[in-house]
């Protein structure tokens, strides 16, 4: 039989019935409204040259119609910004198509094109929570729920907004892959490194920290053992880069009820928040059923929040620095949190094309409790996929591992000697003496949004 022939054009005027058919089938059970007049003005707006004649705060507006052997099958309309942003408003697959040749992530990945070309830095949408083959096609796709409206543009649905990063995102994820973090246990050696960066960077939105404060975060952590929460114990972990410098801290309370408080949850690197967040849930998930923070947080840092499933739930004027508004988020930990490997953008799709099977770690305190069966979800910048754990096998050093593991299974393409350079180039030797563990791993999933 032969293949379909699918083609993405602009919508031509004859186009008007069956885009108007979609748009008033598609959105009447979660919108209300007059579908068919706002297709044609939509529409006409398309037509007409794409400037919107009512709008103010777009500079045009686009329509697309995706055809199979002809007949149109689908539309996406995307609206430009004076933002430098453009909106997705609305993407619609026919009934007869959807789930069958791709056709919404087609229609898609043309749109982030076109708004990329047209120097865009995000593309944005909202999505009826209840829709909720949208809304996980908007997810999986790399989409980022930043918020939701109850009874919005219908009494009953609520709408989710949602967004995706465009420019300099390949640019980011390669200067990550240069860099390598780990999130460790504080230990006194890390101590005038750490509280130099407390010093430097928290009283900028929190007054009253300073020598005194540092010093009663670390009497907290010599506590520890108690598990008092009355004696307002903390657990501190550590961001440090290969050469030992301290990127990040963020120190825990375990309070009453059992939420945990992250203060301090600072970092001086994107990377080194990223690392926080990622690894923090899984250490702490023993303590508590939540965690929760105070900052204020910059652009860059609201993005992984949200992007990592934390959710806003104050905004406090005045609540720690007069000129600056405080932000609570919390993360819940309930059900349980699987732990995460922070793995390279290459290495992640090695791993997932089954081409790469061996992940080689030291013997940090997070590494070495992995047991055979464990189920553990791999992380990129931007993806993610969980992966099952078929054995673990331990070596005193990376030459003793790579005398018995074979190098084509740890890094597709690399001789013994590179693989054991770049091994040494990620761990000091130092950390090389924690020992090496070798996890044998397989992918169970299909490709998720991180």
């Amino acid at each position: 039989m032969q293949d379909p022939h699918i083609e993405i054009r602009q919508a031509a005027a004859e186009d008007f019935e069956p885009v108007a058919s979609l748009m008033e089938t598609a959105l009447s059970p979660f919108y209300d409204g007059d579908h068919r007049a706002h297709a044609e003005r939509i529409f006409s707006t398309h037509i007409q040259g794409g400037i919107d004649s009512v709008g103010h705060f777009s500079h045009e507006q686009r329509m697309f119609v995706v055809t199979v052997d002809g007949q149109v099958a689908g539309v996406i309309h995307v609206v430009g910004k004076r933002q430098a942003t453009y909106k997705i408003s609305p993407l619609i697959i026919g009934p007869e198509f959807q789930g069958r040749l791709g056709l919404g992530t087609h229609l898609l990945r043309f749109a982030e094109e076109y708004a990329s070309q047209n120097d865009a830095r995000q593309v944005y949408c909202t999505v009826a929570s209840e829709n909720r083959a949208a809304r996980a096609f908007f997810v999986r796709n790399g989409y980022i729920v930043a918020g939701n409206s109850a009874s919005h543009y219908k009494v009953g649905m609520t709408e989710l907004m949602l967004y995706k990063p465009l420019k300099g995102a390949s640019t980011r994820q390669l200067d990550r892959d240069k860099i390598h973090i780990s999130v460790l246990p504080y230990e006194d050696q890390y101590r005038g490194q750490a509280e130099r960066l407390i010093l430097d960077t928290l009283p900028q939105t929190f007054d009253g920290v300073n020598e005194t404060w540092v010093e009663a975060l670390f009497e907290g952590y010599r506590r520890r053992d108690s598990g008092d929460v009355n004696a307002k114990y903390k657990l501190i972990y550590l961001a440090v880069d290969r050469k030992d410098m301290v990127l990040g801290i963020v120190g825990a309370t375990p309070k009453k009820g059992q939420p945990i408080k992250l203060m301090p949850l600072i970092a001086a690197t994107q990377p080194a928040f990223e690392a926080l967040l990622h690894d923090v849930p899984h250490l702490l998930a023993e303590y508590g059923h939540k965690l929760y923070t105070h900052m204020v947080p910059n652009v860059q840092q609201t993005t992984v929040l949200q992007r990592l499933g934390w959710r806003l739930d104050a905004a406090m004027p005045g609540a720690y620095r007069e000129d600056q508004v405080t932000q609570q988020w919390s993360f819940s930990l309930e059900g349980g949190v699987m732990r995460t490997l922070r793995v390279k953008k290459r290495f992640f799709d090695l791993i997932v094309s089954g081409l790469k099977d061996l992940e080689v770690r030291v013997g940090y305190d997070n590494i070495r409790t992995v047991t055979p069966g464990e189920r553990i979800q791999i992380t990129t910048h931007e993806s993610a996929r969980v992966i099952r754990v078929l054995e673990v096998r331990r070596y005193r050093s990376f030459e003793e591992m790579l005398a018995v593991e074979r190098a084509e299974r740890i890094a597709p393409g690399l001789s013994r000697d590179q693989v054991l350079a770049l091994l040494r180039e990620i761990y000091p030797p130092h950390k090389e003496q924690l020992g090496v563990v070798v996890l044998q791993i397989q992918p169970e999933d299909r490709p998720q949004a991180a």
